[in-house]
């Protein structure tokens, strides 16, 4: 069974927030592990992104909802030691 979990282990985002609360899975099923804007039908929506252009992007991300930058960083922060970019 694959494990629960409450964030997004791409990017961070709570699941919760995402659509359907999650991304689907190739057999079309929700995913518990990724959310809809890092995976979807099975894939990573961008599959050749790095850890550190992750971050980037949800700091991005944060900042077009006016989260203030050093929020957005720290929150970011913890990016590259989500599942997907653990080797």
């Amino acid at each position: 069974m694959e494990k629960v979990y409450k964030n997004c282990q791409s990017c961070g985002m709570p699941l919760r927030k995402s659509p359907n609360g999650g991304g689907t899975n190739a057999d079309g099923s929700i995913s518990t592990t990724y959310c809809s804007h890092c995976f979807e039908n099975g894939s990573f929506t961008r599959p050749d992104v790095t850890a550190d252009e992750m971050q980037q992007i949800v700091i991005g991300k944060m900042k077009e909802m006016k989260i203030p930058g050093f929020l957005a960083k720290f929150f970011a922060k913890g990016v590259p030691n989500l599942r997907r970019w653990k080797n």
